[in-house]
């Protein structure tokens, strides 16, 4: 009897036990929800750029050689000067012992600006020393290779963004006027020229630039940010949220520019999509979202 008894106060226990961890389990409920921050798929304008960077020089410019020997006696100009095609720059003293002759002028071949002066007052020159450089600057230019690649794509009177370190807060814009035929067996590339209109003369030759060369524009088009992109072309994929929870879709991906890409295939316009918190989603999870703010974003 008393081993009998034993048994069920052992067996009172555990039921008791038992009971007692199923009413605390079932207390608790597992918060499952996910925080992400999303945004919504926004039309843009993304173009698709070459980007180099070159020095600016005139459309026209000319190096002045003295067309005898002798020794500067007279400038005329300075730099920075205007110059008429055919008007001196500076004369040269050519006299010899036992022999006297007019003082030779070194003129302009182009009307310009006088760029920059190489010699002083009794200098010796001869005709292989240079003595000025004398540029057109009306119209700037800046000369590029360009990858044979990209060549199908580049067109005369196709348009360049220039940004100039000396006008940073300027923007330029200048057009295509010249492509090569040929292509540098060594590089695999193609010089070409862009031409800047400079009637205000802000331009000056040798001035640094950055060149954006547009070779393809899409317009009006879906597009999301890089953080939103999960894998790698062709196999990308994405989550939007639909009724509070995460759906992954696989995504076709076109033209990107910095941190945008546009979709081709998989969400559209007005669809919301996750920048923040993917790693901890699957396939169907419920997420408590929060819109994510981000400066700088294309309007």
């Amino acid at each position: 009897m008393r081993r009998k008894a034993f048994y069920l106060i052992i067996l009172f226990l555990a039921a008791a036990v038992i009971a007692g961890c199923g009413k605390g389990s079932a207390g608790k409920v597992r918060d499952e929800t996910v925080p992400v921050k999303v945004m919504n798929v926004k039309k843009e304008n993304l173009k698709k750029v070459l980007e180099y960077v070159g020095d600016i020089k005139g459309q026209d410019e000319a190096i002045l050689y003295p067309k005898v020997s002798g020794k500067i006696i007279e400038k005329v100009k300075e730099a920075g000067s205007p110059v008429n095609k055919g008007e001196a720059i500076a004369y040269v003293d050519r006299d010899e012992i036992g022999l006297k002759f007019e003082k030779a002028p070194v003129e302009s071949p182009l009307t310009g600006i006088v760029g920059r002066l190489y010699v002083d007052i009794g200098s010796n020159v001869t005709p292989q020393t240079a003595i000025a450089i004398v540029a057109d600057m009306t119209k700037a230019e800046i000369n590029l290779e360009i990858p044979e690649r990209y060549l199908p794509k580049v067109s005369l009177g196709q348009e360049a963004e220039l940004e100039i370190d000396a006008y940073p807060s300027d923007k330029f814009i200048g057009k295509v006027t010249r492509i090569s035929p040929i292509v540098d067996l060594e590089t695999r590339a193609a010089p070409i020229e862009i031409t800047i209109d400079n009637a205000d003369n802000k331009l000056q030759s040798g001035m640094f630039a950055r060149v954006r060369l547009i070779i393809e524009e899409h317009k009006d088009i879906p597009t999301v940010l890089k953080e939103a992109i999960i894998g790698r072309k062709p196999d990308t994929y994405l989550y939007i949220v639909e009724g509070g929870k995460a759906v992954l879709r696989k995504v076709r991906l076109g033209l990107r520019e910095g941190p945008h890409y546009e979709v081709l295939e998989g969400v559209e316009a007005g669809d919301t999509v996750v920048i923040v918190g993917q790693q901890r989603l699957r396939d169907g999870a419920p997420v408590r979202t929060e819109e994510c703010k981000v400066k700088g974003f294309k309007r």
